[in-house]
């Protein structure tokens, strides 16, 4: 009770008791005013009144705080109008604006707690969910380190069994369990990177050329069964984590590879861009400063319906595709969160029957006056 009583009469802001002062004497001043000006009693009331509901606005008090100035300010001004009326210098209908200022300050008093009851709610609920997505993150960063070991000794059991098994039928059964344990460690390690994509360490930032980068990125997949295609001639550098990079355009190359066949082309490349362009891209790069690493294939393309949902997390354009070629549905939600990470962005444009490109665009690292970077 005595903790509800205090904060009942606590003042607010007390950083801004100044402001408070300042009224206090600004009123009495107009009180003045009222007593010795008579005749200009309208206007130091009102001032009197309508400052009250300015300051009110800006510190809304406590209750009792309120309470009390409100009694004090119709106190006086009242008995002074009174004072006026009785001495005949103002008609007797004056004194009934005391009672509708008042009841228009409460009326704004009522509309100010409103609004301030709406936005306790509302930052309680903000809080209440970034608690819960602090906890999902958490979670999911502990169940991937826990998932790794177990399954890392697992692994290392089921690849002993297929090598030294004699059976075939046990040894192709010691393989599926490979593979499925593969992709379980897969499916942490990208849990892992995800969870922890908003960590501020989570890049290494460093000069990286983005045509060295395309072309690590070809021969490691040159010994996919595709006709690659490797587009030169840009020059560009980005100030960007080269691991996380290569993370993510490695994740682009495999959905090209998912989505075509062996006779289907796939074109690794970079532009420079001047516009946002679509896709769900909500960054609008501008002339000259940002450049777009491209992943194009030739494949059957994706419906426009699929592609508002495309780089969501466990989002799956072909279920028991993906399923069945290892996917689990965090790849392209990776690429966005590595390129959002960087400051840029992913996207996509696609026409269904005639292929995809998708691009991760990045900020160009700008050249110093007599440097050397790209």
């Amino acid at each position: 009770m005595a903790e509800q009583a205090a904060a009942r009469w606590e003042w607010p802001l007390r950083r801004f008791a100044w402001l408070d002062v300042a009224w206090a004497g600004f009123a009495v001043a107009n009180l003045v005013a009222m007593w010795l000006l008579p005749a200009w009693e309208t206007v130091p009331f009102h001032f009197i009144w309508v400052s009250l509901t300015v300051v009110y606005g800006f510190r809304v008090w406590s209750p009792a705080s309120t309470e009390s100035v409100l009694a004090l300010v119709v106190l006086c001004t009242g008995v002074v109008l009174a004072v006026e009326v009785w001495h005949g210098y103002q008609p007797q209908d004056e004194l009934t604006e005391v009672p509708l200022m008042a009841s228009m300050f409460l009326a704004m008093v009522w509309h100010a707690k409103r609004r301030l009851a709406a936005m306790d709610d509302l930052q309680r609920i903000s809080q209440q969910n970034l608690r819960l997505l602090e906890r999902e993150h958490q979670f999911v960063q502990d169940a991937s380190h826990e998932l790794r070991t177990p399954i890392t000794i697992a692994l290392g059991h089921a690849e002993l069994l297929a090598r030294e098994s004699r059976d075939p039928e046990l040894a192709e059964d010691a393989h599926i369990v490979v593979d499925e344990l593969l992709r379980l460690r897969r499916l942490a390690d990208r849990l892992l990177l995800l969870a922890s994509s908003a960590d501020p360490g989570f890049l290494s930032r460093s000069p990286v050329p983005v045509a060295g980068l395309l072309a690590a990125a070809r021969s490691r997949w040159a010994p996919t069964e595709r006709r690659w295609v490797l587009d030169g001639g840009v020059t560009a550098t980005v100030l960007a984590d080269p691991d996380r990079l290569d993370t993510a355009l490695d994740a682009l190359i495999e959905n090209a590879v998912k989505r075509t066949g062996p006779d289907d082309q796939i074109r690794l490349g970079a532009r420079r861009v001047g516009d946002g362009g679509s896709g769900g891209s909500s960054v609008a790069p501008r002339s000259g400063e940002w450049v777009a690493i491209t992943v194009a294939d030739s494949g059957p393309g994706i419906a426009a319906a699929q592609l508002e949902r495309i780089f969501d997390r466990f989002a799956r354009l072909d279920a028991a595709r993906s399923r069945d070629r290892g996917g689990v549905g965090l790849g392209l939600a990776i690429v966005k969160a590595i390129a959002e990470a960087h400051g840029g962005t992913a996207r996509v444009r696609s026409t269904p029957g005639k292929g995809s490109v998708f691009e991760i665009l990045l900020p160009l690292l700008r050249t110093p006056p007599g440097g050397t970077a790209a």
